[in-house]
């Protein structure tokens, strides 16, 4: 089976910072519409969005539950398809390929943390992230991707041995494992308290500046807009704002 071939970024900080290069438009939709025609009545969850998402950057999606963020990042991620417009990958309109192709993208690209944690109860956590890894072109050391998320000491112990922020941490690092172009994470904070949150924040961004990864945050708490770079506001389908922190905040700074 021949792998997908994507345009790879150059991540030397050397070079970034003497070239200073545009960035990279790692995703781009262009008047992308979700219609859900299951019932009596059509849902439009998705009403013409264009959005651009770019390499090695944090993009947190608020707004409102059932404003369109979740039906995206199932998009982007290649989980659902749209009924029309278009998407955009490194350049490679991922629109109309095949579903073959489009499993390709999902392994070998996507990294996926969702509110719960899915994780192999009979499996220890270094034997959960390798199970990602056993399907991956490149990846990393299961127990290299548990340090990234501050779980070395941990990586031995079953999820009924883990606390709920640790079995995320496991995620994240499972997810990671891979070594994706982008991070796809819809409310990874959700069930968690403030104090396991911002520990899971901080694995998120340690990933996004170890490995470059561009990373999309569905989250209900709005003040974890503040570690972003982007900030992308939905309401009823449709972006209403897109705003750039120049300052950002770490996860231990943040008024949860």
């Amino acid at each position: 089976m021949q792998a997908l071939v994507f345009p790879m970024e150059i991540r030397s900080p050397v070079v970034a910072a003497v070239c200073k290069p545009v960035p990279r438009i790692v995703f781009e939709t262009r008047g992308l519409t979700k219609i859900y025609d299951k019932g009596l009545v059509p849902v439009t969850a998705l009403c013409g969005v264009d959005l651009k998402l770019f390499a090695n950057e944090i993009a947190v999606l608020l707004g409102p539950s059932g404003s369109g963020k979740s039906t995206l990042l199932n998009i982007l991620g290649g989980l659902d398809r749209a009924t029309s417009g278009e998407l955009w990958f490194c350049g490679r309109n991922l629109t109309h390929i095949s579903e073959r192709e489009m499993t390709l993208f999902r392994r070998e690209q996507v990294g996926f943390v969702f509110q719960f944690y899915n994780l192999v109860p009979s499996l220890t956590a270094r034997e959960n992230v390798a199970l990602a890894t056993e399907i991956a072109v490149e990846p990393m050391p299961p127990e290299s991707a548990l340090e990234l998320v501050g779980l070395v000491d941990r990586m031995d112990h079953f999820p009924a041995e883990l606390s709920g922020g640790e079995q995320q941490r496991v995620a994240i690092a499972r997810a990671i494992a891979k070594r994706p172009q982008v991070l796809l994470c819809d409310e990874p904070t959700g069930a968690l308290d403030s104090k396991t949150g911002i520990r899971v924040l901080e694995s998120l961004v340690a990933a996004n500046q170890e490995l470059g990864t561009t990373t999309v945050l569905i989250t209900h708490n709005a003040a974890t807009r503040a570690i972003a770079h982007r900030v992308v506001y939905f309401r009823d389908g449709r972006i209403d704002r897109v705003e750039l922190n120049k300052t950002r905040l770490r996860p231990t700074e943040l008024s949860w």
